[in-house]
Parts: C-alpha cells; structure tokens; sequence
C-alpha cells in the first residue's frame, strides 16, 4: 500500500507554528515516498469552529507550499474530509462495537462525575470512570431513561494487558491498559470524541503513518484499543517533540508570535519558515542549515527526527529569513518588497522598474524581514524625515558641518548630470577642495538625507530621493544644525 498521511486541524484557532511543523512534516513525508497528503478538518466541535479559523489554516498551509492531494476544496476517494459531515459513520461504528459487547451506554450525568471525581482526589486517587454502568440490565437502563437521562457510549476496556507499539522517533512505548478506564467514544449529543472519531477516520482513509506531536503519546493506546477491539490494523506512529519557548516553556503566546500569520505580518517568507520549522527536531548531517522545500523533500526521513523538545530561537529565525531574502531571484525580491510595502500603504507601483529594484538593492543587503523594508526604506517612502537624535547630536557637535551640507547642496545643483556617477564625482570633489576627509562630508551627508548614521550607500539613497528632495533635506539640515549647533558661526 503507497503511504497515506493525513494534517487534521481543528478549526478553533489560527494555524500554530507547531501544527505548521506537522503538516510540513507528514507533507514532506508523503511527497518524499511518492504518497498522499491528505488535510482532514476536525471540526465536531460546532460551538468552537468557525469558517475564519477554517479560511486561516487553509491560506497558511497553502502560503508555505503545503499543497493537499486529498481534502476540503480539493475532494478525493476518501471524503468527506470534514468530521461535522462524517456523523452517520461514527454511529454506524459505535453501534457496531456496542453490538460486539465492546461498548456500553452510561448514564452518568457530568454533576455525578466530577463529584466522583473530587472524591478521588480527596483520597489521591487518580481520577477515572469508576465503571457503575458497565453492568446495567435492561430494566436499570429503561429507569434512567425514564429519568430523562441521556446516555453516552463509553468503549469498555479488556482485561489487563500492555499496550505498547514500535514509534518511529520515539522507539518502543509501552502503557498498563489498567491505568486507562472506560473511556467515553460517543458523547450523548451523538458527537463522537477525538480518540473515536479519529480510528475511524483513519481506518476509513487508508492512513499508513500518523504524524503528530508528542502531546499525543497518551492518546495512543485508547486508540491501539479501539483498533484492536475493531479488528482494523493501526497505522504506524511518529510523535514528534514539543516546541518550547527560550525559556523552556511550552511555547505559547507569552514567547511573542505563534501563528504562521502572524509572521506573515512581522515580514518572514515562506521560504524562512519551512526551513525553520522543519529545524525544529530534524536535522539533515547536523552542519546544513539551509534548504528549499525541494530539498528538504529530497533530504527528509523521519527516522532522523530527534524525540527531545526544540527551541523557538527567534534570532535564529530572523537570521534565516534574511538568508533566504537574498537567496530569492532579484525580480522575486522586488515584488516580495514591493507587495510588502503596497499591504502597509506604500504604493510604489508608479515609480519605474529601474527604480523599484535600486531601492531593493540598496537596502536589500541590510533585511532581516520584509518590515525592515520599512525601516531601512523609510527615507524615501515618507517625505517628512525623523531625524535619529543621537545622530543629530553628533553633528551638531561637530565643526563646519552646516557650511558643507550647504556647499554640497549648491555643488549637486550646479551639475546638470544627476547620476550615480556624478554625485559621486560632486561629494569627492568637494571634499578635495576643501581638504577633508570624504568619509566625514558623506557620514553628515547620510544623516541629512536619511535621518541615520547607518543606511544604504549615499549616492543610492541621492538617486532614489532625486534631485528636489535630496537638494532640500540638505538645505534643510544646513540651516538648522546653524540654528542649533554651538559650532555656529555668530
């Protein structure tokens, strides 16, 4: 049988970062043993999920390349693909056990059970179902329903034995089926539970490998059970290790951004967050660090996934993403930018091409994320300047600085050429006549223009302000470091 993997999200929520790096992981799996990909929506929890939520996993898959051969939009042999549409199976299955003795009703209210339960506790006891209506007779069943009482299936557990399966990353686990009780498979709604709902769907689509994280562990032997007690053959199991925060924690929204939108909106790339992601428990010889997604299809196995938890190291992120930025073709990094910066109100599409890929160059170099476009980019995006305070202090301290700014502004204004060149040829050649060094004319030049001391080069940053604006900022920086600056002349 060819290998059939399944993502199946619940759609109460964003796409987490950690669900991103298991639907990564069983896509690269599928695609690497020529298999199927499949996105299962487990969505029985009506009160819970929404269509938003449902819309965000679906374009965060599809924005990191995770296409699905099988699923919602898509369709397929195995469908449906939701669980709200997929009740009439789960009861067909429950009866089905319940007829075999291997399921029974329990009328058991959820006041009654917490009660039990605090009890349990009060005497340190683990809190499990105490069984009471595992052996109801017919007549005790008929006078809780003449109750009113509602009755859910619970699965009933088999005598005593290990439970134990061969996991891929974590080796050979084993549970006491004692330390289990009679778990509930069909609530009285008619919903099914997790456990439930997911044999049956996993033996109805032809799962071969379930991949999923390490949360899951004890969920697998009830659902060994359940497998058993059917007759069906389990799929093999992956548990992949829990995502911590730098702290150790489990990473939650106290470590700062969790969901792959909203890295989306901070500036990383796709690119950055798959090859990030899939670091995080995996590794290819311990020495590469970047990879495409074809590579990684190329590269993956799952038997090099390690099973102790991995960091979210953020730096490492952003080191990343800006690795992959200028990895991308310079016609894909201008419209990356370009896109960017249209979503955040800076239209750029009636300045030329020519121009549209300077301005990627000159900041290109400096991108963590596609924010720093902003930052970086800022002296020409906006046409009020802010200037760095700590910059500005500096050249006001500074001798001559007002009278050079000036002198440079009338010498650019001067030539008619208003090139690269040219205002190259201009600065050097002012700060020859003047017998000082170029470096210091350019640093106050950079600060006039940009508001920063660190910035593209200065003749780029001349070019892409152009003449008007580059000949008033430096008119305007003049006269007021002749304001302010104690070097003034009186």
């Amino acid at each position: 049988m060819s290998v059939r993997v399944r993502f199946a999200p619940s759609p109460t929520g964003f796409l987490h970062v950690g669900g991103a790096r298991t639907a990564l992981y069983n896509y690269l799996f599928a695609r690497g043993q020529g298999g199927v990909f499949i996105l299962r929506i487990e969505d029985t929890d009506a009160a819970r999920s929404t269509e938003a939520s449902l819309a965000a996993i679906l374009e965060g898959l599809r924005w990191l390349g995770l296409e699905w051969d099988e699923g919602p939009g898509v369709g397929g042999t195995h469908g449906p693909y939701f669980q709200s549409q997929r009740r009439e199976r789960y009861r067909a299955h429950a009866d089905a056990l319940h007829a075999a003795g291997s399921a029974y009703p329990c009328y058991c209210t959820a006041a009654e059970l917490e009660q039990r339960r605090e009890a349990q506790a009060a005497r340190g006891e683990p809190p499990r179902y105490d069984g009471r209506c595992r052996g109801l007779d017919a007549a005790a069943r008929a006078r809780l329903e003449a109750e009113g009482r509602q009755a859910a299936l619970r699965f009933a557990l088999p005598g005593a034995a290990e439970v134990a399966w061969d996991d891929i990353v974590r080796g050979r686990v084993a549970f006491q089926s004692e330390l289990l009780d009679d778990f509930v498979i069909l609530r009285s709604d008619g919903l099914p539970t997790y456990n439930f709902a997911c044999v049956v769907d996993d033996h109805e689509m032809d799962i071969t490998h379930v991949i999923r994280g390490d949360d899951h562990i004890s969920n697998t032997p009830r659902q060994l059970l359940l497998h058993q007690a059917f007759g069906w053959t389990p799929s093999r199991f992956a548990h992949v290790p829990m995502i911590l925060g730098a702290d150790g924690s489990r990473l939650s929204k106290r470590h700062g951004a969790t969901s792959v939108a909203a890295y989306r909106e901070l500036g990383y790339i796709p690119e950055a967050m798959v090859n990030f992601l899939v670091l995080l428990g995996w590794s290819y010889d311990g020495k590469q660090e970047l990879f495409s997604l074809e590579d990684l299809v190329r590269r993956f196995r799952l038997e090099r996934v390690g099973s102790n938890p991995a960091i979210f190291n953020l730096e490492k992120l952003e080191w990343m993403n800006g690795q992959h930025l200028r990895l991308l073709p310079e016609p894909e990094r201008v419209r990356r930018v370009e896109e960017f910066l249209a979503a955040r109100g800076h239209d750029l599409s009636a300045r030329s091409p020519e121009w549209r890929a300077a301005l990627v160059r000159a900041i290109g170099s400096r991108l963590k994320t596609l924010t720093d476009a902003e930052g970086y980019g800022g002296f020409v995006l906006r046409d009020d300047l802010t200037l760095d305070p700590a910059a500005w202090s500096e050249l006001l301290e500074r001798g001559e600085v007002g009278p050079r700014l000036q002198a440079l502004a009338e010498r650019i204004a001067a030539d008619g050429d208003f090139s690269l060149e040219s205002l190259e040829r201009e600065t050097r050649g002012l700060a020859v006549a003047l017998d000082i060094k170029a470096g210091d004319l350019m640093s106050a030049a950079r600060v006039a223009l940009t508001g920063r001391k660190v910035a593209p080069g200065l003749f780029e940053v001349m070019w892409l302000l152009g003449r008007e604006r580059t000949l008033a900022r430096l008119r305007d920086a003049a006269a007021r470091w002749e304001s302010e600056s104690p070097h003034a002349r009186v």
